[in-house]
């Protein structure tokens, strides 16, 4: 029972998958007298609802289909015509296999509809191989697909989890409030305060969030949405961590004006987050952003004289500096995530940091895809590893012409994981629950013989026991309920026997087999070690970036910002093997590395040394330049888990910051000071240097 005392998650889904299929099964076959079109109608259903895993409520999940029928009647169509011979449908396996197992990279929606696509593929090498029955094959989904459409929508309803842009708004409702607390005496936030805004960054974690939910599609609006949900968790941790001036002295000159401006800006942020875009005026929006930009300017235009100031006010002015960088960005992406392509960013805005505004979908897909087309991605692991499975399970089934072959590739499907050692366990568990399937079915085949009146009667309570009880008992009980699921739905499409679970059993163990030597033999450790090794890649890259950018403010220049390329893509193939990661056992709660911390740090980095650079400034004298050369080199080395490097603590005990120093100085060791909490944070969660894979 659900949380008041309603169905399930599990049991809506349960329920609305037996009704839509047994009813589309049933209009098909008995009313229209049309099996083709049955088969299809039932496993168009099961393929989309059982099989796919499309995250959200019923009407999230219903829009989603809407969008995918398109794909289902191609799969169908080019599926019929490749199944004919043995060398095209295995080819097909292969190329559309790996297609839409890599699409994935487009985010949790697109990878939890990719099974239940790859089965609509695989139906139609069901014998007869029979072309000249598309229309009815492309009928019967499409009428299963409509009755699924129609119970997500409307049968028992759930509801909404709260939506990132909510989340979002929330986060920057809580940043005006503390910077209006910075901006009062004591100049500092109270407790309270404090634990609120780091609760609200906690809660935009991408992995906190539900999936139907999380901002990680490759369109431009989800980028946005993502790329503000990063720099509201900035701003919060740089409000948080903002110096106390020293006692009795007021804040420096910009602040009376630059947290004050801060604060409406986030409020200006938080409205838009809330509001429909057609409701919301752009330039009234704008203004406070605007207004904040404007005061920003000034105050690094009254630091760019680089008179000399103490270590307390230098200190704390950057910071200020800094969480006003991050309102910024934060205003700029929600207004992206809210009006897509007819926002239009300010002129001054950092075009690396939002390179993605005005694209069109095809082009930011296509950055998505490239970006992990190459083997350090678990992605594109994964679509090597299950599409290689797929197209070995079809040519056995070719070859041996085996009855009902597209099971064993439905065994492959459903039962390969990104780990091998996953798939032996999964596997161990599915043949023993097939086996007592297959069993019982074969007893009960034996016993109703050809009483098809029964097998219809007791199809949608076998049907909906199964899918209410497999989701939550596991992948044995799956196996088994689906074995007595589909031998009913044969029974009634024509006569059966006891041996039809025998087949059933034969096919479930020729795929088990074929996805156990694919998961032996591809990546057979999945994200764990592709992790450690995308992490440790990152922060090598994240720390030469930190040297260079240091070293570029120490010798001053014109302000030219250097290609971050490598290390953007470092990010992203981290990301993505955290994705993955949180679906394979790993340890217990509470020994694991906090890995968002680790990829939180690479973005700080890409920000803080565009920030940084885009500035210029004349070269540093000598001892200062030195010094923030020296704290950086000791910041890169915890970046690149050196085992010889000191500890947080040495690295600010070292030599003493100078008690007067240009503008720019403090600038960048603010810089470094946030990385450096971000590296403690990320040590003191479990990651030690032996922990990583070398990268060099």
């Amino acid at each position: 029972m659900g949380v008041h005392g309603g169905p399930t998650g599990t049991t809506r889904r349960a329920l609305r998958t037996t009704l839509a299929a047994c009813a589309a099964f049933f209009v098909c076959l008995y009313g229209l007298d049309r099996p083709v079109a049955a088969t299809y109608a039932l496993f168009g259903v099961v393929s989309m609802a059982a099989l796919s895993h499309v995250p959200g409520t019923g009407r999230q999940r219903a829009a989603a289909l809407v969008r995918t029928a398109p794909v289902a009647w191609a799969l169908v169509t080019v599926g019929s015509y490749l199944a004919v011979r043995t060398w095209s449908a295995v080819a097909g396996m292969l190329v559309i296999g790996f297609l839409l197992a890599f699409a994935a990279a487009a985010g949790p929606r697109a990878a939890g509809a990719a099974p239940g696509l790859q089965l609509l593929y695989i139906l139609p090498c069901f014998p007869p191989y029979a072309p000249d029955t598309l229309v009815e094959r492309l009928a019967g989904v499409t009428f299963g697909l409509a009755l699924l459409v129609l119970a997500e929508a409307f049968v028992l309803p759930e509801p909404r989890a709260p939506a990132y842009r909510e989340l979002a708004a929330r986060a920057a409702v809580i940043a005006a409030r503390c910077a209006g607390e910075l901006g009062r005496e004591p100049y500092r936030l109270s407790p309270a305060s404090a634990r609120a805004a780091q609760a609200a960054g906690e809660s935009l974690r991408p992995f906190r969030v539900t999936e139907a939910e999380r901002p990680a599609g490759p369109g431009l609006r989800d980028r946005a949405l993502g790329h503000a949900g990063l720099a509201a968790r900035t701003l919060l941790g740089r409000l948080v961590n903002l110096p106390a001036p020293p006692p009795g002295e007021r804040p420096p000159d910009p602040e009376p004006e630059l947290l004050p401006a801060l604060a409406r800006s986030a409020t200006g942020t938080a409205a838009l987050l809330r509001g429909p875009a057609a409701a919301i005026d752009p330039a009234r929006t704008a203004d406070d952003s605007d207004a904040l930009r404007l005061v920003r300017a000034r105050a690094t235009a009254r630091g760019a004289d680089e008179r000399p100031t103490t270590a307390a006010r230098g200190l704390r002015r950057a910071a200020a500096l800094e969480a006003a960088d991050a309102a910024l960005a934060f205003s700029t992406a929600a207004e992206l995530a809210v009006r897509g392509r007819r926002a239009d960013p300010p002129a001054e805005t950092d075009p690396g940091r939002f390179w993605y505004a005005g694209q069109r979908a095809p082009r930011l897909w296509w950055h998505r895809l490239a970006a992990h087309a190459g083997p350090r991605s678990v992605y594109f692991q994964n679509a090597v590893r299950i599409s290689l499975a797929l197209a070995a399970a079809r040519t056995v089934a070719g070859v041996e012409s085996l009855p009902h072959g597209f099971w064993a590739m439905l065994a492959v499907l459903s039962l390969t994981r990104t780990t091998a050692a996953q798939t032996r366990a999964t596997v161990r568990l599915a043949l023993t629950g097939t086996l007592v399937g297959a069993l019982v079915t074969a007893a009960l085949l034996a016993l109703v013989g050809g009483r098809t009146t029964v097998y219809a009667v007791a199809l949608p309570f076998v049907m909906l026991l199964a899918f209410t009880v497999g989701p939550v008992r596991g992948v044995g009980w799956s196996q088994g309920m689906f074995t007595l699921v589909v031998s009913f739905v044969f029974a009634q499409l024509a006569p059966v026997t006891w041996r039809l679970a025998e087949v059933r059993i034969m096919d479930v163990v020729i795929g088990s087999l074929i996805g156990t030597v694919f998961g032996l033999l591809a990546w057979p450790r999945g994200a764990q070690e592709e992790l450690h090794r995308a992490v440790a890649l990152m922060l090598a890259r994240a720390a030469d970036t930190v040297e260079a950018a240091t070293a570029g403010v120490a010798a001053g220049g014109s302000g030219a910002i250097p290609d971050d390329r490598p290390l953007q893509l470092a990010v992203s193939l981290a990301e993505s093997a955290f994705a993955q990661h949180q679906s394979e056992p790993r340890p217990a709660a509470g020994t694991a590395p906090d890995w968002q911390a680790a990829i939180l740090t690479g973005h700080h980095v890409l920000w803080g040394s565009r920030r940084l650079l885009g500035r210029g400034g004349r070269r540093l004298p000598g001892g200062e330049g030195g010094w923030l050369r020296e704290r950086a080199g000791a910041v890169a080395a915890l970046m690149r888990g050196a085992p010889d490097a000191a500890p947080p603590e040495a690295v600010r005990a070292g030599r003493a910051v100078p008690d007067l120093a240009p503008p720019r100085f403090f600038a960048a060791l603010a810089w470094l000071d946030s990385l450096t909490r971000d590296v403690e944070h990320w040590t003191a969660s479990g990651a030690g240097p032996e922990q990583r894979i070398p990268t060099r």
